[in-house]
């Protein structure tokens, strides 16, 4: 079984029907999500991350209904946004990484070592102890990325990630995304180049998948419909 299987999926808010008869089935490491704006697909990444619920169609991620199994969902998913803002909680760059790992059953020694390690990673070391929300722009999305990588997610949703960013911690932010290891990597994006990184890449129309592919393949058609 592929980690991502939707059959018919619908997706309605409101009076608005989102996403409509959503099919696919996935299982590459690194897959990109691409589309216009209001296309669909954010509301695709938040219904693989359990944040939105099908009103139609069944759908598996790693195995599990995102509905019946939302728990069991949430410790192997990490939603990584566009604004960090939304996902810093705690009052210090440490504390925030420490809170992501609140419901683990942790020794204090253990949660102490994978916070160390984490923040080290991310180079958030020196700034350790600095108020989370002074942190550079940049700073923030590698905090926001240090709360879900310090979980050790079998999947990371990450939804526009380097908008807004400069060159340099956009290119910071993508290297750690795309970092070797044991996690998937689901995608939603608008820079064409972080795109093509991917194995598998999703183009999202008008609330449906309208093509799944190689990613130089899929851009093209994309460009195409865009006049490029």
């Amino acid at each position: 079984m592929s980690y991502l299987e939707l059959e018919d999926v619908d997706v309605r808010l409101g009076d608005t029907e989102v996403l409509r008869r959503v099919s696919c089935s996935l299982d590459e490491r690194t897959i990109a999500v691409i589309g216009e704006n209001g296309s669909g697909k954010s509301t695709l990444a938040r219904l693989v991350g359990g944040l939105t619920h099908a009103t139609g169609g069944t759908i598996r991620v790693l195995g599990l209904d995102p509905a019946r199994d939302a728990t069991r969902l949430r410790r192997r998913v990490a939603v990584v946004f566009s604004n960090p803002d939304t996902q810093i909680v705690m009052p210090t760059v440490a504390e925030d990484v420490a809170f992501s790992l609140r419901s683990d059953k942790l020794s204090r020694d253990e949660k102490t070592r994978r916070v160390d390690e984490a923040m080290h990673r991310f180079g958030l070391t020196e700034v350790a102890g600095r108020a989370s929300h002074d942190l550079s722009g940049g700073q923030k999305q590698l905090l926001a990325l240090c709360g879900a990588f310090v979980r050790r997610p079998d999947l990371v949703i990450a939804d526009e990630p380097t908008a807004y960013l400069d060159a340099r911690n956009a290119r910071r932010v993508a290297d750690h995304l795309f970092e070797e290891g044991r996690h998937r990597l689901l995608l939603v994006t608008h820079d064409l180049a972080l795109a093509r990184r991917c194995e598998k890449a999703v183009l999202v129309q008008d609330g449906a998948i309208a093509a799944v592919g190689a990613p130089d393949e899929i851009i093209a058609e994309y460009e195409v419909g865009l006049g490029c």
